[in-house]
């Protein structure tokens, strides 16, 4: 298959640059949605949309107090689901950041051929153009909870409506650049909840360089989710929260968990952005090896040429470890 081009080139058209990012009060970027309706079903979500008409994969929309419009789930059902009877694995799949990028990312990469005849439920939700799957510091926009929704409704509503093995060894958690370290963030904090953790060009430090992506993620949100708010606060950073969502700071979190991590090594041709983008990738990404080497704690790498897109064939291989890690179905 051939490797689509870097989706966060979007932030910069949208942004206009670093500079407009950090005009943290500038109004009248993103409108404000209406407030989510009042849920139902015991999970704090209400499905306002749905479509299960296709044997693999089904689609949900759902009001929810913890985002200010409604998210979109796609759940990926594998090919005997419907009569095997059986109880599956679930891989939590995340997107990255950029205008072009939310929960049917993965089903654009071919997601149904590379887990065709896989015994594995796949779920990829929306998790904001610039979320950074985190619960926002300030929104001018209402609620952005993407880490409530995630950890707090969406799973334990997936493990009620499917067949799924609710524990350590039945769930991984996967992700493109800011999916990536959001499937590490998630991985550490809730260490009991994903026995498999990927970050394919997903950051795993978050202060080194003077906190280069701690300020790109309060760019990134600001512009492009939360009208002038920010993930971590600015000008001043909510010092605890950055130290709980930082993988490098983590390291005995990850201790007896698969690990797998993607990072490229050449510039990219067509975008000057992707290639910053990557060279910081790469860099947290030795960071944060160094120091689980140090702790004796195994992990499967790749350092590959290129910038910073999805690779088809390693994301292959990722998915085949996962169902060797996670419980059989």
């Amino acid at each position: 298959m051939t490797a689509r081009q870097p989706t966060r080139r979007s932030i910069l058209k949208s942004a206009g640059g670093l500079s407009a990012a950090m005009a943290l009060g500038a109004g009248g970027i993103l409108a404000a949605a209406s407030p989510a309706a009042a849920a139902d079903d015991g999970f704090g979500l209400r499905i306002v949309d749905r479509n299960e008409g296709d044997p693999r994969m089904w689609y949900y929309r759902f009001a929810t107090a913890e985002i200010g419009w409604n998210p979109g789930v796609n759940v990926l059902l594998p090919d005997d689901y419907h009569y095997s009877g059986r109880t599956y694995p679930v891989l939590y799949l995340f997107h990255g950041g950029g205008t072009d990028q939310d929960f049917i990312t993965f089903d654009r990469e071919n997601i149904r051929e590379m887990t065709a005849g896989r015994p594995l439920i796949v779920v990829m939700p929306d998790g904001g153009h610039g979320g950074w799957y985190s619960n926002a510091v300030s929104s001018n926009v209402g609620p952005r909870n993407w880490e409530s929704f995630h950890i707090g409704q969406l799973l334990p509503w997936v493990e009620a409506n499917f067949r799924t093995y609710a524990e350590y060894d039945g769930r991984a958690v996967a992700g493109f650049s800011m999916g990536g370290f959001g499937a590490l963030k998630y991985a550490a904090k809730y260490y009991g909840h994903f026995a498999s953790v990927s970050a394919h060009s997903g950051p795993a430090s978050l202060r080194r360089d003077n906190g280069l992506v701690v300020h790109w993620a309060n760019a990134t949100s600001a512009v492009l989710d939360l009208n002038g708010g920010t993930v971590y606060g600015a000008p001043l950073w909510d010092q605890a929260r950055v130290s709980a969502d930082n993988p490098v700071e983590r390291i005995e979190s990850f201790r007896n968990k698969r690990l797998f991590l993607v990072a490229g090594t050449s510039p990219d041709p067509v975008s000057w952005f992707d290639t910053v983008n990557e060279t910081q990738v790469l860099a947290g990404q030795r960071e944060f090896r160094g120091l689980l080497g140090n702790a004796g704690i195994p992990h499967e790498w790749y350092e590959v040429p290129g910038g910073h897109f999805i690779r088809h064939d390693l994301l292959q291989r990722d998915i085949d470890g996962i169902v060797g890690r996670l419980r059989r179905a």
